[in-house]
């Protein structure tokens, strides 16, 4: 699997990308640069995935990845897995900002899209 590396050695690159999952997990909605949004963006749909999934190996998969942070994954198993039960991928949008000032980064807003609502 192809990814980017951010500029920064493994162990930081996964640890921001962690914590980039938990923040659109917990608030639905961050803002960042595009280059790292296409980067969570791969690892919010796996962990919806795992919560789809709902077995034990994958509620530890998830707690493995995304530090241990209990509230997180639960959030993950018992609402987000609910809300996207009958879609099958594609659970977040990218949705393009300005150019940053200092350094005129492309900045987007990456969101969960909206559930089925029945």
């Amino acid at each position: 699997m192809a990814y980017r590396k951010l500029g920064r050695d493994n162990k930081h690159r996964r640890s921001m990308l962690a914590n980039l999952t938990k923040d659109v997990i917990n608030n639905e909605k961050i803002v960042t640069t595009e280059t790292r949004a296409k980067e969570v963006r791969k690892f919010v749909d796996k962990m919806i995935t795992y919560g789809k999934d709902g077995s034990l190996v994958a509620r530890r998969k998830a707690l493995a990845f995304l530090h241990n942070d209990k509230a997180t994954t639960k959030k993950v198993f018992d609402d987000l897995a609910v809300r996207y039960a009958t879609r099958n991928g594609g659970y977040t949008r990218i949705l393009k900002l300005d150019e940053r000032r200092g350094d005129d980064s492309l900045m987007v807003v990456l969101t969960l899209v909206e559930g089925d609502t029945k």
